[in-house]
């Protein structure tokens, strides 16, 4: 199962990430997700477990815990859903591409 843990101070590592939940079981794989553009945490990742009662455990024991005086923001990861967001995005006004918003039109 993969988990979704927002609200991570902006310092944890990939490393940090998996020893919070090492004691539940086996951590497949833990990543922060970094800013392409400055290098820094973008203040979530997701951590993947092999079994649902091991990634259960770790979600009811984390979801609130604070990390590093942070709360933690803990749940079952939901699929990403289909567009919106990026540079072309369906929001925005102006006189070209988007729909929707204000803005004057041309």
């Amino acid at each position: 199962m993969k988990i979704y843990v927002g609200n991570l101070p902006f310092e944890t590592t990939d490393e940090d990430l998996a020893q919070e939940f090492a004691p539940f079981g086996e951590v497949v794989s833990a990543n922060v997700v970094i800013d392409r553009v400055n290098g820094r945490s973008r203040g979530f990742g997701f951590v993947e477990m092999p079994t649902d009662s091991e990634a259960e455990a770790a979600i009811a024991a984390l979801n609130g815990r604070e990390l590093m005086g942070r709360p933690l923001t803990v749940n079952e990861s939901r699929p990403r859903e289909e567009g919106g967001g990026g540079f072309r995005g369906g929001r925005g006004g102006g006189y070209r591409g988007g729909g929707g918003g204000g803005g004057r039109r041309y």
